[in-house]
């Protein structure tokens, strides 16, 4: 028998943004090493960090 538990958290995260030379914007969350990402709007990157801070937190419990 296999249960799936799914549990959803909520974290606040600092996020600083930097305005890219080649245009766009990157961002990096001092919290998690080696977390950023990068996009050409505003809002791809606050979507993109959504998607970084994700995947940089993410833990495979099997």
């Amino acid at each position: 028998m296999s249960i799936q538990i799914h549990q959803e958290i909520t974290i606040k995260l600092k996020v600083i943004i930097h305005k890219a030379e080649e245009g766009g914007f990157w961002a990096e969350i001092p919290a998690i090493p080696r977390c950023a990402t990068l996009g050409d709007t505003m809002e791809e990157l606050l979507a993109n960090l959504q998607d970084a801070a994700e995947a940089c937190l993410s833990v495979d419990l099997k």
